[in-house]
């Protein structure tokens, strides 16, 4: 099988956001006098969207409808003020966008932010690249592991999804892939381990960004 195209997750992929989400999430909590999380253990919350990151900051006793939507919303606004304060993409990042870039290979990004969020950041800090897609969170693209997003994209592109890397850092960006029918590619410098990578269907693994070339100069094969 020749690839031919891929998608990024975004946060934990293309862009450390942990301390941004990790600062305004603490920030919120802090406001309403509860416990708040270390860096590391935030690496476990996020990948799942803002409603997931909320319910899984919150204590047990307050994991209710209405208490999860009242924080959503004031995480939303925490996070918007604060999101390109340590945002940064990885290293090795520029240097794998400018690869892909100059073998002309179409790049998209798919994301469990919301979707003006998402296009806030790549606009901020991955511009000087062209990604034919970059897709958050919207009532019409339900959140990953849901594949409507990387199923989308391929359409747009007129690509079969069989002929996409789907690169990611977490259980959920696995599944997606898998869902797809895209080749799951785990990312192992971002937010979540080998072991629950491969637990969760990642096909390959990549230590460096620029090692991802290789998946394109020498295909794995699909499961």
């Amino acid at each position: 099988m020749r690839y031919r195209a891929v998608v990024f997750d975004l946060d934990g992929t293309l862009l450390d956001t942990l301390e941004d989400l990790a600062n305004a999430m603490n920030a919120v909590l802090s406001r309403h006098g509860l416990v708040t999380h270390d860096l590391t253990a935030y690496k476990r919350m996020v990948g799942d969207g803002v409603r997931m990151l909320v319910t899984r900051a919150l204590p047990d006793s307050l994991r209710r409808e209405e208490t999860i939507t009242a924080v959503e919303t004031k995480m939303r606004a925490e996070y918007a003020r604060r999101q390109l304060e340590h945002t940064r993409p990885y290293p090795g990042i520029p240097e794998l966008l400018n690869a892909l870039a100059s073998k002309h290979i179409p790049m998209a990004i798919l994301s469990n932010k919301p979707h003006e969020a998402t296009r806030a950041v790549v606009a901020a800090l991955l511009s000087a690249w062209q990604f034919d897609v970059v897709q958050g969170e919207t009532p019409d693209t339900p959140r990953k592991p849901d594949p409507v997003g990387a199923l989308s994209i391929a359409s747009r592109l007129g690509i079969p999804p069989e002929e996409f890397l789907y690169v990611g850092d977490t259980d959920t960006d696995m599944k997606t892939a898998n869902r797809a029918g895209m080749l799951a590619v785990g990312a192992l410098w971002g937010f979540r381990d080998r072991e629950e990578l491969l637990a969760h269907g990642a096909r390959t693994l990549i230590e460096a960004p620029l090692q991802l070339l290789e998946c394109f100069d020498h295909p794995p094969s699909p499961a």
